[in-house]
């Protein structure tokens, strides 16, 4: 079992959570690099809550 997979397992039912710490991270993350990577950033939250929530990534 990967470690993606136990996250999962361990956040179903409180994706809602889920969704605010990727949000609250990606906040502290774009605070201390005075929002320069804000685009990776934005990027990397969306696929995150993408992952827990069982979806695929939206076509490019």
């Amino acid at each position: 079992m990967s470690m993606m997979d136990k996250l999962k397992n361990l956040l179903k039912g409180h994706e809602e959570q889920a969704d605010k710490a990727v949000d609250k991270a990606g906040d502290t993350v774009d605070e201390r690099t005075q929002s320069k990577y804000s685009g990776q950033v934005d990027t990397a939250q969306e696929q995150l809550k993408n992952q827990f929530r069982d979806q695929q990534p939206p076509p490019q």
